[in-house]
């Protein structure tokens, strides 16, 4: 495929508008040739679709979908898609289960169609250098301090805090996208508390402590109740000193204090997105990593319930 992909939008909610609808912009082998939401406004000069099954009925040419809804409903749009022969790209988290990722993995390679599961946190400008920079030093531990007020966030959207809608997880996942990035080694979990307000089905703040098999120690510390500055930090001691990524990655501080110029961050890992999304359909690939997903489940099984007060937006 030489031509620009023909692609439809789908869940046209605030990151689709903020994020998706400008990366694509700027992409020129993308056309965005459709949107679709039960909600959400569409785009100017763009045909826009209540339902996948309109879109799908109305014969426009479309090669492949970007899904931006909530993860509790992704994986029935995904498949309707996967069965059009369209490429599928994910927003982040993949999917509300493991299993379902697994699924439509497998439909899509049986359909020979390339399945995208997007990290955008990967793409922060600071995440390639420390990954470079950690992978000969020697490790001694890594803390993660993730905490953002979901009122400024996630004004309104109750989904997130209904079982599969990921809690502070939602932004935690953006953590472990990076940290399970930039670690040379796997890890796993030892413990987790997590916090669940009264009137809630996922957890509004979590504290994690993982380990590797050489012994590493590695906590995070997950709230969705900041007020005030916001925090987005990774700090990595090594046998060279401490290495920091701040506001989600974008600005990166190595031990000497030198480090990449920082820039637009998010802005950034969208355009990074959709050009690895075009590499993949290109080339007939997919790329699903599943780690990340992997622990904020494993957090679920092996965490303790901690009942708090209730959440009141």
């Amino acid at each position: 495929m030489s031509a620009p992909i023909r692609l439809a939008l789908v869940g046209m909610g605030k990151i689709a508008h903020d994020q998706h609808v400008p990366a694509i912009a700027g992409n020129a082998d993308i056309a965005l040739a459709a949107t679709v939401s039960r909600n959400g406004e569409g785009v100017a000069r763009v045909p826009h679709f209540h339902e996948l099954a309109d879109l799908i009925a109305s014969g426009i040419a479309i090669d492949a979908v970007a899904l931006c809804t909530p993860p509790q409903v992704r994986r029935a749009i995904a498949a309707q898609a996967i069965a059009q022969g369209w490429h599928v790209f994910l927003e982040k988290p993949p999917g509300a289960t493991l299993a379902e990722v697994a699924q439509l993995q497998a439909a899509a390679t049986a359909a020979q169609v390339s399945l995208f599961a997007s990290w955008h946190s990967r793409h922060a400008p600071g995440v390639e250098p420390a990954r470079a920079f950690l992978a000969d030093a020697d490790i001694r531990k890594v803390t993660v301090t993730w905490r953002e007020d979901i009122r400024v966030w996630h004004p309104g959207q109750a989904w997130i805090l209904e079982a599969g809608g990921f809690g502070v997880f939602d932004p935690g996942i953006n953590a472990l996208s990076i940290v399970t990035r930039i670690l040379p080694r796997p890890f796993f979990i030892a413990d987790a508390e997590l916090d669940f307000p009264a009137n809630c089905d996922a957890p509004i703040a979590a504290r994690i402590r993982f380990a590797d098999d050489r012994g590493l120690s590695i906590s995070a510390d997950f709230d969705f109740r900041q007020e005030g500055p916001q925090s987005w930090d990774i700090a990595v001691d090594t046998d060279r000193g401490t290495l920091m990524l701040h506001d989600g990655g974008a600005r990166l501080v190595l031990p000497d204090g030198t480090g990449p110029a920082q820039t637009d961050a998010l802005h950034g890992e969208y355009a990074g997105l959709y050009a690895r999304f075009v590499d993949i359909v290109r080339a007939g690939e997919s790329d699903v990593d599943i780690a990340p997903l992997r622990h904020v489940a494993d957090a679920f099984l092996r965490g303790r319930r901690i009942v708090v007060e209730p959440f009141v937006e």
